[in-house]
C-alpha cells in the first residue's frame, strides 16, 4: 500500500513539476533575464572602475550557459524537485490518512497540501523572500540560506505541534474551537520567530522594483501550482484507487475485492 502511494506521489509530483516548468519558463524567466542584465551592468561598471585604478579584474568563465539554465536545467530541477516532494507527500499521507476523523482521501490530501504550502514556503518566504540574481551579497549567501532554513524548521515544528494540540483539544471540546486555538498557537510561534530572527535587506541601489516584485510573485505562483496540483490530483487518484479496491453490498460495509 505504502509503495503504491509512494510511486503515485512521485508521478503526481513529476507532473506538477512539468506544470511549474511551463509557468516559470514563460512568466518567470523574463524577470530573471532582466535581473541578470542589471547584474552584468554592475559587473561591467565595477570592472571599468578597477581598470581605471590599475587593478584589472578576473573574468569568471561561464560554467553553464544561460540558454541551458533556462531550458533543460530548469526542467530537470523542477522535475526532480516535484517528484521528491510528491514522494514525501505520499509518505505523510500514508501516516495521516485514517487519523483525521472521517475525512476522505481527497480532503486529507488537500489539507496536507495546504499545510505544506503554508509551513514550507509561505511563512518562511514572508520573512526571507526569494530574490533574483544580483540581489544579495555573495559573501552572505551561507548566512542567508541558514536563516531561511531555520525559519522553515521553526515553521514545520510549530505546524506539527499545532496539529497535535488540535487533536487533543478536539477530543475534549468541539473541533472548531480546537482548530482556532491550534491556528493561533502556530501564528504566535512563527510571528515571534520572525521578530527575533535578523532581517536581511541586500537589494542593491537602483535595482528595478518591478523586477523584484515580478520574480517574487512568480516564485509564489510556482509553489502554489506545485502544491495545488499535488494535493488535488493525488487525492483524486488515491480515492479512485481505493474505490476500485473495495466493493459495496447493499446495507453492508465495504468489502475488499479479492483479486
Amino acid at each position: 500500500m505504502v509503495r503504491t502511494l509512494l510511486i503515485r506521489g512521485m508521478l503526481v509530483g513529476l507532473f506538477a513539476g512539468l506544470l511549474v516548468f511551463g509557468f516559470a519558463r514563460f512568466l518567470g524567466e523574463p524577470a530573471v533575464d532582466r535581473a541578470i542584465t542589471f547584474e552584468s551592468a554592475m559587473d561591467e561598471a565595477k570592472a571599468k572602475s578597477e581598470a581605471a585604478r590599475g587593478m584589472p579584474g578576473m573574468e569568471e568563465p561561464e560554467l553553464v550557459s544561460r540558454r541551458v539554465q533556462a531550458s533543460i536545467g530548469l526542467l530537470t530541477g523542477v522535475a526532480v524537485y516535484g517528484a521528491a516532494l510528491g514522494g514525501l507527500f505520499a509518505l505523510v499521507f500514508a501516516v495521516a490518512h485514517g487519523r483525521m476523523g472521517r475525512l476522505g482521501p481527497r480532503a486529507v490530501a488537500a489539507l496536507l497540501a495546504a499545510g505544506a504550502f503554508v509551513a514550507l514556503y509561505l511563512v518562511p518566504s514572508l520573512k526571507y523572500p526569494a530574490s533574483p540574481p544580483s540581489v544579495g551579497e555573495p559573501a552572505t549567501i551561507g548566512m542567508r540560506t541558514g536563516l531561511f532554513f531555520l525559519m522553515l524548521l521553526i515553521s514545520v515544528v510549530a505546524m506539527t505541534v499545532a496539529v497535535m494540540v488540535r487533536q487533543r483539544l478536539a477530543a475534549r471540546s468541539d473541533g472548531w474551537s480546537a482548530t482556532l486555538i491550534a491556528g493561533a498557537l502556530y501564528l504566535a510561534v512563527v510571528i515571534v520567530a520572525a521578530l527575533l530572527l535578523p532581517a536581511v535587506n541586500e537589494v542593491p541601489e537602483g535595482f528595478p522594483a518591478t523586477v523584484l516584485w515580478q520574480f517574487r510573485v512568480t516564485s509564489l505562483g510556482m509553489q502554489a501550482i506545485l502544491w495545488t496540483t499535488i494535493g488535488l490530483l493525488f487525492g483524486v487518484l488515491t480515492e479512485r484507487a481505493m474505490a476500485t479496491n473495495f466493493r459495496f453490498q447493499p446495507g453492508g460495509r465495504p468489502q475488499p475485492v479479492v483479486r
